[in-house]
């Protein structure tokens, strides 16, 4: 690849990246009109008549009432969020597979790759979980964090690209770090909802679903992230054995990646045992998601490890 191609592709891939940056914040200010507009997000149309004037097959001209619909103002607001969503995802996605192009490898050999993958992993669970079921009210708090990371990445985070070390250089890279893109993505879904759950009916949102909805989602979601996470870390084990001789060496890396592992295993506990149902399992949730982020940021920025790797 020459010169002139290689800063074509790192200018496109970098376009794409900014272009989803600006769809998500505009749908970040549809969701919030929607969110303000104060009517619970459930499918409702405004009914209303009209009378008009009908000419009959004699030529006689009548009136007659027809009934017209149309949705209310916060649905309507929430509909455009949703595309602008659907859109934001397509366009990071070209950054992603364009920022891979570029660097002739997958796209995760640094925290920036890592970043912006990683939103866009969170829009993927967001937006698949949204065709089962109508989730236009948690929009807002996904489209927040999403524009927060990739904040993150373009700001702090950037950097040229490069070839791998060799302890990348392995198939375990993709398996590994997909399926952690995957389950971050989704606690991150997880740990909105348990949020929510936690104020939900209190000032400002008494719109959203109920509490026993919001924990209930938050249950499946981890539910399903769970064991893409355990995944994950047995993945990276492997990995680990394949590039330093040892399958685990409690690297800052592993240790948080378990001690994620380990609150969230202990947040599906708490579902199941009637003490700590409702609140006290949403706090677990919310405590693990964190945990995630010491290990997603934490880690790589702050600590000295054999992940330096994947430091800026």
């Amino acid at each position: 690849m020459d010169f002139v191609n290689s800063v074509e592709l790192a200018d496109a891939s970098n376009n794409f990246v900014y272009a989803s940056m600006v769809i998500l914040f505009l749908a970040t200010i549809s969701f919030s009109v929607s969110f303000a507009a104060g009517r619970r997000r459930v499918p409702q149309i405004e009914v209303f008549s009209r009378r008009v004037l009908v000419e009959s097959s004699g030529s006689q001209v009548h009136e007659s009432e027809v009934e017209l619909t149309q949705l209310d103002p916060g649905r309507r607001a929430a509909n455009i969020g949703m595309s602008l969503t659907w859109l934001a995802a397509v366009m990071l996605l070209m950054g992603v597979l364009l920022r891979g192009v570029w660097a002739g490898r997958v796209p995760w050999g640094n925290m920036y790759e890592f970043s912006i993958s990683s939103a866009l992993g969170i829009l993927v669970v967001f937006l698949v979980w949204s065709t089962q079921r109508d989730l236009r009210w948690l929009g807002l708090f996904v489209t927040i964090p999403t524009l927060l990371t990739l904040g993150m990445a373009v700001t702090v985070l950037y950097t040229e690209s490069a070839q791998l070390v060799p302890a990348l250089k392995s198939y375990w890279l993709v398996i590994h770090v997909f399926a952690a893109i995957i389950g971050g993505g989704a606690f991150t879904v997880g740990a909105a909802t348990a949020g929510l759950s936690l104020i939900s009916g209190k000032g400002w949102f008494t719109q959203l679903p109920s509490r026993e909805k919001l924990e209930g989602l938050t249950h499946k979601i981890i539910a399903f992230s769970f064991p893409i996470w355990t995944f994950a870390v047995v993945a990276g084990a492997i990995w680990a054995e394949n590039a330093w001789g040892r399958y685990w060496g409690w690297d800052p890396k592993e240790t948080w990646a378990f001690i994620t592992w380990v609150i969230f295993a202990a947040y599906l506990h708490a579902r199941s045992t009637a003490g700590w149902k409702h609140q006290k399992a949403s706090v677990i949730a919310i405590v693990g998601w964190l945990a995630f982020l010491v290990n997603y940021f934490g880690v790589n920025i702050f600590i000295n490890s054999l992940h330096s790797y994947a430091g800026v």
